[in-house]
């Protein structure tokens, strides 16, 4: 729903949630509404326990007005599902963060394990005082999500999720509305909210992590397409003699250029010698699993070694700014597909920024430089002449402030 179609409680609510607190005079001004309409509405919002006044406003030159604010009792959970991490933050009504969690996990655990782990740290937060009880959940899972029906469909990296009823399983276990979104779109949510893009109405947030998407920003709200499913670039085809990818197709841009991709592809220069910087850390890694193997009494041989040590995305980063020219030479070849991609979305959508971000935005400037060529290079001058191309301000915190305002929507929404 576009902000100025919205109906009066609603922009009320998110005009406090967004500003603060403000006098009913202000309200007025600001949305247009009559005095006797904007009492009403006010009036009900504090009989609802949603806002409260806040003491009286700076003269204006005449009666002073009240102000008004979120209740302070609102809290909102939000939970943003990677690949490998939960991150959860519970919010006041102005989306500050009264709780933070963070932990390592395996979204291949399934469904039941995950969420009965994200229940365990609410609980967590419920009883270090950081609420009384949510007004909404909002989550983001790293899949295909029908925004619709509250559904995982068809994940490529989630097995036992599809369909799974996550939303369902949340409203009820915490008694309040609950809301779920593709992970991206999330993100593309809280760099809207309180980002780099937070004037931007058109943009594009790309994700770049254990997969990629694409969270696509029009007229001033997420694009989700008719089954929710907008947005996935991961699995736009770039080299059809490529790596089988993950969704069973081949050479998809996210079977040659994720977290996983460049694991894969960083593992095999540091064992071949190619990249010295990779071989170093790769045989410190080594020597250092072959001790805690023998402390442990286990195996050490080098085939058991092998499989136990990897090399990360962090290294390949450390390695570029070391001067490693096969690491620099990784990380350019990644943003020259990923620019590709975005070079056609960009004559398609001419949208106003392009936003990085994810887990591999750590590859910094140097993969943001490669990306920012290729699509300034291949894409018309009249999309690209004031088009800039950044890296997320927000960084981890993207998904959790998405998810916190797409769970104050809903609670606001549903206040009608």
């Amino acid at each position: 729903m576009h902000v100025a179609d919205a109906p009066p409680h609603l922009r009320i609510l998110r005009l406090l949630r967004d500003e603060g607190p403000v006098s009913r005079a202000e309200l007025g001004d600001r949305l247009e509404l009559t005095r006797p309409r904007l009492l009403a509405e006010v009036e009900r919002l504090v009989a609802a326990g949603l806002i409260a006044e806040a003491g009286m406003a700076a003269s204006r030159g005449g009666r002073r007005s009240t102000l008004v604010e979120l209740h302070p009792r609102l809290r909102f959970a939000a939970i943003d599902l990677g690949a490998s991490s939960i991150d959860i933050e519970v919010t006041n009504g102005r989306l500050e963060p009264v709780a933070t969690y963070r932990e390592v996990s395996d979204i291949r655990s399934g469904p039941r394990v995950i969420l009965h782990r994200v229940n365990d740290l609410l609980a967590k937060a419920r009883t270090d005082g950081a609420f009384d009880r949510l007004d909404a959940v909002g989550i983001g899972v790293p899949g295909p999500v029908s925004f619709r029906d509250g559904v995982p469909v068809s994940p490529p990296i989630m097995p036992g999720w599809d369909r799974y009823p996550v939303r369902e399983f949340l409203a009820r276990e915490h008694g309040c509305p609950a809301v779920v979104d593709n992970d991206v779109n999330i993100m593309a949510i809280g760099e809207r909210h309180g980002g780099v893009a937070h004037s931007v109405d058109d943009f594009l947030f790309v994700k770049i992590g254990t997969g990629i998407g694409c969270g696509i920003h029009l007229s001033g709200t997420v694009y989700r397409g008719v089954d929710g499913c907008a947005g996935d670039i991961g699995h736009i085809q770039v080299d059809a003699n490529g790596p089988v990818c993950s969704c069973g197709n081949t050479g998809c841009l996210e079977a040659l250029f994720s977290g996983a991709a460049l694991a894969r592809d960083a593992l095999a220069v540091a064992r071949s010698g190619e990249s010295p910087a990779l071989a170093e850390r790769l045989a410190g890694y080594q020597a250092a699993a072959r001790r805690a193997a023998e402390s442990e009494g286990l195996s050490a041989d080098d085939e058991a070694l092998e499989e136990r040590v990897t090399i990360t995305a962090r290294d390949v980063a450390d390695g570029a700014a070391e001067g490693d020219v096969t690491c620099i030479r990784l990380i350019r070849e990644g943003g020259r597909r990923v620019g590709g991609v975005l070079a056609t979305l960009v004559s398609f959508s001419n949208p106003s920024m392009i936003v990085i971000g994810g887990g591999l935005a750590q590859l910094g400037h140097v993969l943001l430089a490669e990306i920012r060529s290729v699509v300034y290079r291949r894409s018309l001058p009249l999309a690209t002449g004031n088009l800039p191309v950044v890296l997320s301000e927000l960084g981890s915190r993207a998904g959790v402030t998405g998810a916190a305002v797409l769970a104050s929507d809903t609670a606001f929404e549903q206040a009608s």
